[in-house]
């Protein structure tokens, strides 16, 4: 069950925010996570709250107030492999729907052992 948080700044228009939450969903079943495990959430901050650097590290174009931060909380075990298809197939679908620039598109993976997810009702089904 990836846990998806969307970080933007104040002012994104709902489409903007709801194109690129499709394109990390499809990223992720296309990765072999069900369509139906969807649990997003964003986060919208002020200039002052959602700081970032427009070059950092070495970009090809400059970061916009476009940027998104994309934190995907994961179960441990996903391969470099996978992780990367994920990251291929987020980046394409972005740039068709909103339109991102890849480089407006920071991802972070963080993994987490099985133990530690409860679905529903206090039970840890993969304990």
């Amino acid at each position: 069950m990836p846990l998806v948080t969307l970080t933007v700044r104040q002012g994104k228009s709902a489409s903007f925010k709801s194109g690129v939450l499709a394109a990390v969903h499809q990223a992720l079943v296309s990765s072999g996570v069900p369509e139906t495990d969807r649990f997003h959430r964003v986060l919208e901050l002020t200039a002052d709250d959602f700081q970032f650097d427009t070059n950092y590290p070495d970009l090809s174009a400059a970061r916009t107030d476009d940027f998104v931060l994309i934190e995907i909380l994961l179960s441990v075990g996903r391969s470099v492999k996978i992780k990367k298809k994920i990251l291929a197939d987020l980046i394409a679908q972005a740039a068709k729907n909103p339109g991102l620039h890849p480089e407006n598109i920071m991802v972070v993976f963080k993994e987490t052992s099985w133990e530690n997810w409860s679905f529903a009702g206090g039970r840890q089904i993969h304990v």
